[in-house]
């Protein structure tokens, strides 16, 4: 799927050119994987603060408009472990069927949600344990992404579940972290609804996608530029000549 980016083949090339949308791929250690979260921590600390760091490299040609997307196989189950250990509630209640799992890997994915935050217990009091104990390397470099965004004062479109889970991350360290980002879209993902309601976001577009790659996000930018074209460039009353009603 990486290569198929590169070659232009995917989805988000098509929409991306659509809007005249840059796109740039970062892959992440493809032929190293992570640890088993139901058995070890993802990421260590080192290696999670490198992947962050990483994330924030995104932010170097100072764009104007940060769109996250992402493409990982099976990413909504750590994504989904953050979110059970961030706020709670029964696993089953965080998994879905992600790209086609049928009733049986569903209940495999609650198992290994609930296994892994069993696992780490007693060191999900700190968000950053949480990112790097349940979650991916794209999970954590989307992380640093929105931080770098944030303290550089870039606007942040999110994608779908497993970018939200990165931004539910910094929401737990600091309240303000998200005030930067709008939600795109609201995925077909069960549970991504109910996870943009916790951390405050209403989504631009309800679409039903399910597709990632962060096509979500690249559909919502046309609406993000109607809106500041709107607002740049439209008469107020007064200058149109167009009387108000009065009360």
């Amino acid at each position: 799927m990486v290569a198929n980016f590169t070659a232009g083949g995917a989805a988000i090339n098509q929409i991306c050119k659509t809007f005249d949308i840059s796109l740039k791929v970062y892959e992440l250690a493809l032929e190293k994987p992570t640890g088993d979260i139901t058995k070890e921590p993802a990421l260590d600390e080192k290696a999670c603060a490198a992947t962050m760091a990483f994330g924030m490299e995104a932010l170097a040609s100072e764009p104007d408009l940060l769109v996250l997307g992402e493409m990982g196989i099976g990413n909504t189950t750590p994504a989904a472990a953050i979110y059970h250990a961030l706020f709670n509630g029964e696993a089953e209640e965080w998994v879905g069927r992600g790209a086609g799992v049928d009733d049986e890997g569903l209940r495999r994915k609650a198992d290994a949600v609930r296994a892994a935050v069993a696992r780490h217990k007693q060191h999900l009091s700190d968000p950053l344990e949480i990112l790097a104990r349940l979650g991916g390397r794209e999970i954590a470099a989307i992380a640093g992404a929105i931080l770098a965004a944030r303290l550089r004062r870039t606007p942040v479109l999110l994608d779908g579940f497993v970018v939200c889970s990165a931004a539910a991350v910094l929401l737990a360290l600091d309240d303000s972290a998200l005030d930067h980002c709008l939600a795109a879209h609201v995925s077909a993902e069960r549970a991504h609804r109910h996870a943009l309601k916790l951390i405050g976001k209403t989504p631009l577009l309800d679409l039903g996608m399910r597709l990632g790659e962060g096509s979500g996000g690249a559909l919502a930018v046309g609406i993000v530029k109607a809106a500041v074209a709107c607002h740049n460039g439209m008469a107020t009353f007064a200058e149109a000549g167009v009387a108000g009603k009065e009360e």
